[in-house]
């Protein structure tokens, strides 16, 4: 029987309230006497759960966001990988420009309980998820998370709980949802945000049609742009053209520096 799927989280940064830990063994072998009973096992903490379920959330993540993400140094992020791949939970490899990336194995996606695939994303999606992620920290740093108590929910999880489409038909589905609790009281307590992660422009027809959908979508009370400055104004442009009652719904926002491999430009 495999390890007992790990318990989705709602965030990212390591657990102080409260520490788990899972066990996982690297290797048979018969305990030795004198020898600890966890002895050539590897013990996952709650930093490794939170770094192996953000893995299964975001398809991979580059060594800088990961570490950003987990609350170490960069010079350590290859110590709690080497951990996770020992498990058997993921690999780690050079996909492009930049830093090395994680993503998981089958293993460390079943391990996540989930069904998804597990392999690394492909070389012309990596911007996009590497911007993605990096929408996610900077939000996630922001006091109005902090204090709101914001839950990010990925691309992935909304899929998984859509309907199967029609044949011939396919709505536009956001980049990721941010969910505030109905409490503690607040300006957003309550909503679902459709978040946008635009860095290329897209053609002004296209990008209405998507920002009208979202718009339309019953559950969503705001809908977040955040742009390269190469896609801003196209963005811009189309919610300018909305009437004011649809306008007041979108927000449109510069991404962050970490985005980028090496800067907006």
């Amino acid at each position: 029987m495999g390890p007992a799927p790990l318990r989705p989280g709602l965030a990212v940064m390591p657990a102080t309230s409260r520490r788990c830990t899972l066990t996982v063994i690297a290797q048979a072998a018969a305990p030795l006497p004198g020898r600890r009973s966890d002895a050539g096992r590897v013990r996952l903490q709650q930093r490794d759960l939170d770094g192996l379920l953000l893995l299964a959330d975001h398809y991979a993540a580059p060594y800088d966001l990961l570490a950003q993400a987990l609350g170490v140094p960069v010079a350590r992020v290859r110590a709690v990988t080497a951990r996770w791949r020992a498990a058997g939970y993921a690999v780690t490899g050079v996909l492009g420009p930049g830093p090395a990336w994680c993503w998981l194995t089958p293993a460390g996606m079943t391990a996540c309980g989930h069904p998804w695939p597990a392999r690394p994303p492909s070389l012309s999606r990596l911007a996009h998820v590497r911007a993605v992620l990096a929408a996610r920290l900077w939000l996630q740093g922001s006091p109005a998370w902090q204090q709101g108590n914001g839950w990010w929910r990925s691309e992935r999880r909304v899929r998984a709980a859509l309907p199967p489409p029609r044949i011939g038909t396919r709505e536009h589905v956001a980049d990721a949802e941010v969910h505030w609790p109905s409490s503690p009281p607040g300006p957003h307590a309550g909503q679902v945000w459709a978040v946008e992660v635009e860095l290329t422009p897209k053609p002004a027809a296209r990008t209405a049609r998507i920002m009208a959908g979202l718009l339309a979508c019953p559950g969503y009370a705001r809908v977040v742009y955040l742009c390269s400055p190469a896609a801003r104004p196209v963005v811009t442009a189309t919610a300018g053209q909305l009437p004011q009652a649809q306008a007041s719904r979108v927000a449109v926002r510069d991404l962050p520096p970490a985005a980028f491999l090496t800067g907006p430009g």
